[in-house]
């Protein structure tokens, strides 16, 4: 097993758990080994089957390596414009949520941060963009072992500072 009870990991989608037991359970004659986890931000509480742990994409938090990683892929500009409908590119960070890669996640923070400089976001794009940070937040302050209120000012400056002395830039395609 990859995970030991106290152990924080996340979860795609919901971010930043702890593993809060393991257990043997009955299911349709089987037993089955399952992780309980609780959702820090929620207290939701979700059973994984352990041998389910890579196919639903459960994983350690990321590293202070991963951190500085994920903080210069905040400040790249980009020079492209999205044409794109907003649904579409609603579809496109859906899904890159969905991953559960922190990597991936900062792309539609970085990206949607930008565009909003540019024209106005549709409802669905604002709530994606607040998700996207939360999730970022949550994690990167696991992670650096700091409040979320000092990560989220991190992340302001960041995003501030990458528009740079010519104004916003737009999201890349």
């Amino acid at each position: 097993m990859m995970f030991k009870i106290g152990d924080r990991a996340v979860y795609p989608g919901q971010g930043v758990t702890e593993i809060t037991g393991i257990e043997s359970k009955q299911i349709s004659g089987t037993t089955v080994v399952l992780y309980m986890l609780r959702v820090l931000d929620t207290d939701r509480k979700i059973m994984i089957p352990v041998s389910k742990v890579k196919s639903v994409g459960l994983r350690k938090v990321v590293g202070d390596e991963d951190v500085r990683k994920i903080y210069d892929l905040l400040r790249q500009r980009t020079n492209t414009v999205d044409r794109q409908t907003w649904n579409r590119r609603y579809r496109r960070y859906v899904e890159k949520i969905n991953t559960g890669s922190l990597f991936d996640i900062a792309e539609v923070m970085r990206d949607l941060s930008r565009l909003k400089y540019t024209k106005a976001l549709s409802f669905g794009e604002r709530k994606m963009l607040d998700q996207a940070r939360t999730l970022l937040v949550k994690e990167i302050s696991v992670a650096r072992q700091r409040t979320e209120e000092e990560i989220l000012d991190e992340l302001a400056r960041i995003i501030d500072e990458s528009q740079g002395p010519d104004g916003p830039v737009a999201a890349s395609a």
